[in-house]
């Protein structure tokens, strides 16, 4: 019999398969492949992007040229503008606004073909300190509540490109599943006074069985209540609710187990497309931050969300995360 479990964070159910989960071997996922051509992000192709906002470049090498490794653009169809006013306003019972936000391109490398496990430990660092230092910047504009920094790696999680990058989002207002989540940690909050996710660490190195990696600063899990087979959080042991705020030193950590777990992810699912997504407080004040911890939520495109998904709002999860964590922690890096 299949199990039903309760996310206590959001209150959201799901239904896990327990008497007959799915092994690796029985996914028939789709491995990523692109169309051939020009890419505009490749290394000397820099004039085919929109000019230059931020990079980690050489050395007497100057915007919008070769000699970076890690190069911010402005997406060139960006889903939100900067430019404007928000002009939040009524249509009788409906509202809207002007779409003013930022839309931001980060590429992680000048190699075309190199994903995250072909990366060295100091490249995964170095776009993982833009990732904050593009947050920083944005959260300098007052219009912004919430900027959202998420990756779609292959074309089944929505990558139109190949060559690995990142999209950085500023939002006027905070999205509704970051709003359930900040809820259900701000109640859990009131009633125990304990952040909740500190209390899901502490029961998640109690009980190992879902736990893929940890090192000092940080900790791998498939979450109790997954949405999606071999849904992996990563989420810092020290409680802190900006992930903006990652100390410095606290970087090549967070590199190493972003890469020692894609590269597990990958060695299981060759050419699996995946997303993650960075999830933080809201900025500038929209909404309380107490109780809420950062974290990032990383998903393998394995399976397909269908009626009984949208229609129910239920994720029907075909492996138990404690085998996934399994499979994960046996799988060498």
């Amino acid at each position: 019999m299949s199990e039903l479990r309760r996310d206590p964070i959001g209150g959201r159910w799901v239904i896990i398969e327990t008497s007959h989960p799915d092994k690796p071997t029985d996914f028939d996922y789709e491995e990523g492949r692109f169309r051939s051509g020009t890419c505009p992000f490749c290394y000397g192709n820099e004039a085919m992007t929109p000019p230059e906002i931020d990079s980690f470049r050489e050395l007497a090498t100057s915007k919008n040229s070769p000699g970076w490794k890690v190069r911010v653009v402005p997406n060139k169809f960006p889903v939100l503008q900067v430019e404007g006013d928000l002009d939040r306003r009524g249509i009788g019972i409906y509202d809207l606004s002007n779409g003013i936000g930022a839309h931001e391109i980060l590429i992680e490398t000048p190699y075309h073909a190199k994903d995250i496990p072909d990366l060295s430990n100091n490249e995964v660092e170095s776009f993982i300190s833009m990732y904050c230092r593009r947050a920083l910047d944005l959260v300098k504009d007052k219009r912004f509540k919430y900027i959202m920094i998420f990756k779609n790696y292959g074309p089944a999680a929505g990558a139109s490109l190949e060559h690995p990058h990142t999209q950085v989002i500023a939002l006027p207002m905070v999205p509704k599943n970051v709003m359930e989540e900040i809820k259900g940690a701000h109640n859990y909050f009131e009633y125990r006074e304990r952040c909740l996710f500190c209390d899901i660490i502490r029961q998640e190195l109690q009980e190992k069985e879902r736990v893929v990696l940890e090192n000092a600063y940080f900790l791998a899990f498939c979450p109790f209540v997954s949405r999606f087979p071999f849904e992996v959080w990563i989420i810092p042991k020290k409680h802190s609710s900006y992930f903006c705020h990652i100390p410095s030193e606290d970087i090549p950590f967070l590199a190493s187990i972003l890469k020692d777990l894609v590269t597990r992810v990958k060695k299981i699912f060759p050419g699996v497309s995946y997303n993650y997504i960075i999830h933080s407080s809201p900025i500038n004040g929209d909404g309380s931050t107490e109780g809420y911890h950062w974290h990032i939520e990383f998903m393998p495109k394995l399976t397909r969300v269908a009626g009984f998904e949208w229609g129910s709002g239920f994720y029907v999860v075909p492996t138990p995360p404690e085998l996934a964590a399994k499979y994960l922690r046996e799988a060498s890096a």
